[in-house]
């Protein structure tokens, strides 16, 4: 039978203080105030839901053989490219092997449980790998701008050494507008909480959960997690009491200390449930967007053997409070700061370059020496080992997930960034290899010598004028 095989998240580490949200704003609405209690989870600048997915991703497939993936979906609402394959980026970054499928989901705030159900119906032998990432925008001053959060889950999904089994699923489908977000508009536009709440959250999600179980013949106390991934007041609470399934069961929406992530946020509830499950456990999971899915598992006795991963515990215990307001704005393009003229330049990326050369920027791969042994990234023709000096010797050497430490660093002040001062260096890889790079999640006077630090995927910069993104690998201080 398919089932969950693997799991892991990425919540950033930034938590933007709700209350210093409401201070800002409470002025033009008082109201607000009610919404001032914790803090939601916030991207750095060089965050989007490419690289959301892709740290997501990297958890889950810790001491996975990546080449067995054959398939990867990813499901969002706020993908970066309307036309190129979004997926396609992540598995590239993952160093993915290239004869496997790709799909973009989107279109709907279920799209994430819509994907699993996907990856599920489809396991038929080789792993599928499901992820699912958002990073959506609010207006500011807005209450879905206290409420919204930022992350990323994935799953693998098999037959084989099943951690959760699925015991089945149910969907509904029906043009309720809660919400929508026209082509090329920026924010999503809301309509009353309490109708929303009374004539969708707790008619459509209980009718899907109801026909889940009596599709798959279990009772409603069996029922040991209950997933209901809306912040609407009381509704995960009416939809227990509608489906009669203990209200012990309802899970942690994640409201206080991360908000609600769209897409991602019933697998990232998902895995946060699979974090702390027993074997023999029934996780159900909804996914609530013009209409409902509901999915239902039960965890095995692989998942007490299962490697500790970050997840999402390991994720919000790694936050920096941030109380900045105008920082979140000015990462999130909600307010033009001067950035004066070292910012004007022709960002332009060369698409030649960038796909003769995809391996070393999106897949990070170096070379090997198999003469003398010798690591060096970039790879290149002649091994930079000055007692080799061998020709066209080199293997590729994954350098994404080698640790890895400062040799050198700098804080500049004067080179634009949207996060001064300009955090770059020398970094030096365990086994050999050293590159240059710009550092990411760093505190100005908390780097040094020798600090530990990984490689994560980020935006390298922004071609405004053309509209294109360009990544590449950044140092990060480990634990951050």
């Amino acid at each position: 039978m398919a089932g969950i095989t693997g799991f892991g998240a990425y919540i950033p580490r930034r938590r933007l203080q709700r209350a210093v949200v409401v201070e800002a704003n409470k002025w033009a609405n008082p109201g607000l105030a009610a919404l001032a209690k914790g803090e939601r989870s916030m991207a750095n600048w060089d965050e989007d839901s490419v690289t959301l997915a892709v740290e997501a991703a990297r958890d889950c497939l810790a001491g996975v053989d990546r080449g067995a993936i054959g398939h990867i979906s990813l499901a969002s609402s706020t993908l970066p490219f309307a036309d190129r394959q979004n997926a396609g980026i992540v598995a590239t970054a993952l160093s993915l092997p290239a004869n496997l499928g790709a799909m973009d989901i989107g279109g709907s705030q279920r799209a994430g449980t819509s994907a699993l159900i996907g990856a599920l119906e489809s396991a038929n032998g080789s792993e599928r790998l499901c992820v699912a990432a958002d990073k959506r925008q609010a207006r500011p001053g807005s209450i879905q701008e206290l409420n919204y959060g930022v992350g990323a889950a994935a799953l693998t999904v098999g037959n084989n050494n099943v951690l959760a089994e699925l015991i089945g699923h149910h969907s509904i489908t029906e043009d309720f507008v809660d919400h929508y977000r026209a082509d090329g508009r920026k924010f999503d536009y809301f309509w009353e909480e309490r109708w929303v709440r009374q004539e969708g959250h707790l008619k459509l999600i209980p009718a899907a959960v109801s026909g889940l179980l009596e599709k798959t013949g279990v009772e409603a106390s069996a029922i040991d997690r209950l997933i209901v991934p809306v912040m609407s007041r009381g509704a995960p609470q009416g939809v227990a009491k509608a489906t009669g399934i203990a209200a012990e069961a309802i899970a942690d929406t994640l409201q206080a200390n991360c908000g609600e992530t769209g897409v991602a946020h019933p697998l990232i509830m998902l895995v946060a449930a699979l974090e702390t499950a027993a074997p023999g456990e029934k996780i159900l999971v909804c996914g609530f967007g013009q209409g409902c899915d509901a999915l239902l598992f039960e965890t095995t006795d692989a998942l007490a053997a299962y490697p500790a991963r970050r997840g999402i515990a390991g994720s919000l215990a790694a936050r920096h409070e941030e109380t900045n307001y105008i920082k979140y704005l000015t990462f999130n393009g909600l307010l033009e700061m001067e950035r004066g003229m070292r910012a004007e330049q022709d960002k332009q990326t060369a698409l030649t370059t960038l796909h003769r050369n995809r391996d070393m920027l999106l897949s990070f791969i170096g070379g090997h020496c198999t003469k003398c042994g010798t690591l060096q990234i970039p790879k290149t023709r002649i091994c930079v080992n000055p007692d080799c000096g061998a020709h066209n010797t080199q293997e590729d050497e994954h350098f994404s997930e080698k640790p890895a430490s400062v040799m050198s660093w700098t804080a500049d002040q004067l080179a634009y960034t949207m996060d001064p001062p300009a955090h770059y260096g020398m970094v030096n890889f365990e086994g050999g290899g050293r590159l240059m790079v710009d550092f990411t999640d760093v505190d100005p006077g908390a780097v040094d010598v020798d600090m530990p630090v990984r490689m994560v995927f980020r935006i390298k910069d922004f071609d405004e004028q053309r509209g294109f993104v360009r990544y590449f690998w950044k140092a990060s201080p480990v634990g951050a």
